[in-house]
């Protein structure tokens, strides 16, 4: 086995491995498609690999060349079209049914064409290079591009720039005369140690952004507090402090809430009814919060909203309208009646941070001993 012949084994290795990879990732994946579509366009890839040996050691060699081709072809389609599920970009149907029928027609045509010239290299390689040249531009159109989708992108354009290579490289070093001497050319032993690499790089990045979606489902999930929607505290806090770790300066709003005779609630109507409650709430607090703020369930019946570039007068009105809207909370038994609590204080710096909170947390124990029912700001006195 000399070592083109040795890297087709070791590409439909890999290939099947990431193959097998891209199927159990999709299990969790929040791409399951994508992730099906790309180990579907390994394992298809793949069998370029046996087809490439076949052409050298077996025949007939222009079936099995035009096997290579076309089992090359449609698992890089295939890998384009999960790569567009991953970016939200699909691929026309229709238009991959053209495409993939013309490049097969075309490889075809030029099969009987002198090889090693530079017309049949180029024509042979194109599909290739289209196919991947397609894929780099889903990624680099896609919106929030982060690190890893421009290292995609980059590795993309690269991989499918190099096909144009591969066709100088094939003028250069030659091809071989016939499809079955290209097994023992120097130009094989090129062309599938670069597709080793890429193949590699390629599957290891799509790989790293599908594992790390899930990291970041999975750790959206734990900070989520079931029963109400909400951010638990752990997710409030790392929310606040990621806010504060890019934006230090600013008029900021923390509202602090408490719901009225909760305890009253579970005692006499049971868990289930102020389970009800929290769930109502929390449904009704996520219409009220405003884009770019958050809110969180600290525990039991105490909530928390945090207002980015937000004034206390502003956020005077925000908890006005949610204690407004608790009072009117819907599928709830029609002896329940809910009402909240409100304390309002304002912060300019994280170091700030925890006399904010305390601050709203007296100015909501104000509103409790004022009556309830009512929105209180800190150190101010008055109420709402």
């Amino acid at each position: 086995m000399n070592g083109a012949a040795f890297f087709l084994v070791v590409n439909f290795a890999v290939a099947m491995s990431f193959s097998a990879v891209f199927l159990v990732v999709a299990r969790r994946s929040q791409s399951p498609a994508a992730a099906r579509w790309l180990g579907a366009g390994y394992s298809v890839a793949s069998l370029s690999a046996i087809c490439e040996l076949l052409v050298a050691y077996a025949g007939p060699a222009h079936i099995w060349a035009l096997g290579a081709f076309a089992t090359v072809l449609c698992g890089m389609v295939m890998l384009t079209v999960g790569i567009g599920e991953m970016y939200r970009r699909r691929v026309d149907a229709r238009i991959i049914a053209l495409f993939v029928s013309a490049s097969l027609f075309l490889a075809y045509v030029i099969y009987d064409l002198p090889r090693s010239t530079l017309l049949q290299a180029l024509l042979y390689q194109a599909p290739f290079a289209l196919v991947l040249l397609a894929g780099a531009l889903i990624v680099f159109l896609a919106r929030d591009r982060t690190i890893i989708d421009r290292f995609l992108s980059i590795l993309l354009l690269t991989s499918g720039l190099q096909f144009f290579a591969k066709a100088g490289l094939a003028v250069l070093f030659g091809a071989g005369t016939t499809a079955k001497d290209y097994v023992h050319t120097n130009y094989a032993l090129i062309s599938q140690s670069l597709s080793a690499v890429l193949m590699v790089a390629i599957g290891l990045t799509l790989l790293a952004k599908l594992v790390l979606e899930i990291m970041a489902a999975q750790r959206m999930e734990s900070e989520i507090d079931i029963l109400s929607g909400l951010l638990n505290r752990r997710g409030f806090d790392r929310r606040v402090e990621g806010l504060f770790a890019v934006s230090r300066d600013g008029q900021h709003a923390i509202i602090l809430c408490d719901l009225d005779h909760f305890k009253q609630i579970n005692d006499t109507h049971g868990h289930h009814a102020g389970d009800a409650v929290i769930e109502a709430f929390g449904a009704r607090v996520r219409l009220c919060v405003p884009d770019g703020a958050f809110a969180g369930r600290l525990g039991g019946e105490e909530f928390a909203l945090f207002l980015p570039r937000t004034s206390v007068d502003v956020a005077v009105q925000i908890a006005q309208r949610l204690r407004l809207e608790t009072m009117s909370l819907r599928d709830l038994p029609p002896s329940i009646a809910v009402t909240a609590s409100f304390g309002v204080a304002s912060v300019s710096s994280e170091a700030g941070l925890a006399e904010a909170y305390r601050q709203a947390d007296q100015a909501l124990y104000r509103a409790k001993n004022s009556g309830r029912n009512r929105v209180m700001i800190a150190a101010s006195g008055y109420g709402t």
